[in-house]
């Protein structure tokens, strides 16, 4: 097994004109033997691939430091799934300008949060949607999904000899729809017809 203890920094600044020495010279200062540095928005993980390559490649013990953790993550999420990797590989996490350290007994407590953090996000998004919701239908506009055609129930229901009529109103597609199962034309979605026509096949 692995035992290092290395450090290892990590400097991000969002574009060419901002100054990452401040950043570099922290990072040395926390003892840090090898330093990546990346310029962008870091608004995604895979625009960060220095990072990608220090996630993949720490070892048990060893250390990613960073002066702040927005420069890590630029979300929530993002920071869950960083945490997570180091977590996984048995390294740890130091935020030089921040009470981050997870190597500590108070620092371990740093990923049980995120999860709290992260339930509350999804909790806060969920209600926020469903207010959406309630107040769109509200306002009469509000339709909600496509109906979803089950192209295989339509399939058996033809091989058992029922009418494109039938199945259309007995499954609320149109007979068009049915036709093009029939056919192996069908689109495996909803086509936004929820009235079945009535007249005979």
């Amino acid at each position: 097994m692995n035992t290092s203890t290395a450090r290892i920094g990590y400097a991000r600044v969002s574009t060419a004109h901002q100054n990452i020495d401040a950043q570099i010279a922290a990072l040395r200062a926390a003892g840090c033997t090898m330093i990546r540095t990346e310029t962008g928005s870091g608004s995604t993980l895979e625009s960060r691939p220095e990072l990608g390559t220090i996630l993949t490649f720490i070892h048990p013990n060893e250390t990613l430091v960073v002066t702040r953790i927005d420069r890590l993550a630029r979300s929530l999420r993002d920071l869950q799934i960083i945490v997570e990797k180091i977590k996984e590989k048995g390294a740890h996490l130091v935020a030089t300008e921040q009470p981050v350290d997870t190597s500590s007994a108070t620092g371990k407590a740093f990923f049980d949060m995120l999860g709290v953090f992260a339930e509350f996000e999804t909790n806060l998004r969920q209600e926020r949607q469903a207010e959406g919701i309630a107040a769109a239908k509200l306002r009469g506009i509000y339709k909600g999904r496509s109906p979803k055609i089950d192209t295989q129930e339509i399939q058996s229901r033809l091989s058992n000899g029922q009418s494109p009529t039938k199945i259309a109103r007995e499954m609320g597609v149109s007979r068009g729809t049915v036709y093009k199962v029939k056919s192996g034309k069908a689109e495996h979605e909803g086509n936004g017809e929820n009235r079945p026509e009535t007249e005979n096949d």
